[in-house]
């Protein structure tokens, strides 16, 4: 359950926060509270219950910080904590990118591009109309991004110059690379600007937040994103997107087998993430193509595993095999966590399947020139994405390949097993 009420709170003898973001934790104060990764929320939830009943938890707010169900503590080294901060800012601007993806994409879909080839999108009114809605939610990306990034480093007052950092990454060319820069620079200075207030007298204490923090912060950090994030960053950029307009056909596949395998490795991990946010990002320097191998790529565990069900039924449990036709209408609108039971139950076979069956997706979408401006949506955005045929094609082929792998990989289930 994703939002309990504080009554619930109160009344349960531990909570499980399973998250790859930060998650709100006042809430939780003096209540014993267990947090690990999503993953660890799939796979093992009996051992974290016991883990709840028997009172292995630690208590919210004693101590140190909360630990992890491991026993270790909660940040486990500098890499997660940045993990966690960096899916602060991707969860809140996803439906910014989404939304406003899809609406251009409709009006992509609504024009005419014989009119007027440079203004398409916004040549008829009807399309004009969706165009510019879409825009204006597709703008905030980057704020968000960058605002919730640093919101999750340091709280509330990191938020305004996080949101001004991604701004002006955007305007400045740095584009998505500079504004999750700008995110995490936002976070820790006001981190910094905490411990240099501290020493100010009381009487000014109910100043800092409204006044110093944003003052200072937003200060700070137009200097820092003007002067040093955007120069090299903007260049960068150009250079980046450069050499992906300069590959060929044979590197451009190559590029789809990574981006497409990528999106199988951990299904909504951060490798899929990584490709994900690659593909969302392209979209705004008008690279398609690589969104395009990206969805394919994502769509392809849960057709391949809902195929598998299907064609080696002998091979599946019966409760796998209810899941078949959820998977296909999940794989079907790109998402891609359908699938992640079956990699939890049997990694070593599901997820090589899975992987390669991704990889021949998304370097077939390349190889057929896919283009997609809409950053989800599965086969409902099939229209807005050019050469859709082969798309289809390269979702199938790959799904295809997967469930062949799956049926060879996969050992038969006796019927006392099943």
């Amino acid at each position: 359950k994703n939002v309990l009420t504080a009554k619930e709170i109160r009344a349960a003898k531990g909570i499980i926060v399973a998250a790859d973001k930060n998650v709100e934790m006042q809430r939780f104060y003096g209540k014993r509270v267990l947090q690990v990764p999503v993953a660890d929320g799939i796979r093992k939830p009996e051992v974290l219950l016991g883990k709840i009943l028997q009172g292995e938890a630690p208590v919210y707010g004693e101590g140190k910080d909360v630990e992890m169900a491991d026993g270790r503590e909660e940040i486990r080294g500098r890499g997660k904590k940045v993990y966690r901060d960096l899916m602060n800012g991707v969860s809140h601007m996803l439906p910014f990118v989404i939304g406003g993806g899809i609406l251009i994409a409709v009006a992509f879909l609504l024009d005419d591009y014989s009119l007027n080839p440079a203004n398409f999108g916004s040549n008829l009114p009807q399309a004009a109309f969706f165009k510019a809605i879409g825009d204006a939610a597709f703008g905030f990306m980057l704020p968000i991004l960058a605002g919730y990034i640093a919101m999750g480093i340091a709280d509330r007052p990191a938020l305004a110059p996080g949101f001004v950092g991604g701004f002006l990454a955007k305007e400045g060319g740095s584009g998505f690379l500079g504004a999750l820069l700008a995110g995490f620079a936002a976070g820790y200075l006001i981190l910094l600007l905490k411990k240099l207030f501290d020493k100010l007298p009381r009487s000014l204490e109910g100043i800092k937040s409204i006044l110093l923090y944003p003052v200072f912060g937003i200060l700070l950090m137009g200097v820092l994103i003007q002067l040093i994030i955007n120069p090299p960053v903007a260049w960068l950029n150009e250079a980046l997107y450069g050499l992906l307009a300069r590959l060929g056909t044979g590197s451009r596949v190559l590029l789809g087998v990574l981006l497409g395998g990528m999106m199988s490795v951990d299904m909504g991990g951060p490798i899929n993430k990584a490709a994900y946010v690659f593909g969302t990002a392209s979209l705004a320097s008008d690279e398609f193509q690589i969104m395009a191998a990206v969805m394919a790529g994502g769509m392809v565990p849960p057709l391949a595993l809902a195929l598998a069900v299907f064609a080696f039924r002998d091979k599946f449990s019966e409760k796998e095999r209810q899941s078949g036709v959820a998977n296909l209408i999940m794989g079907a609108c790109f998402i891609t966590e359908g699938a992640i039971p079956f990699a939890a139950a049997d990694p070593l076979r599901v997820l090589p399947a899975c992987i390669i069956g991704s990889a021949v997706a998304g370097g077939l979408s390349m190889f057929f020139g896919c283009g997609l401006r809409a950053p989800h949506g599965g086969i409902f955005v099939l229209p807005v994405i050019s050469h859709p045929f082969g798309f289809l094609a390269a979702v199938i082929l790959g799904a295809l390949v997967g469930m062949l792998l799956l049926g060879v990989l996969r050992k038969r289930i006796e019927p006392s097993e099943s």
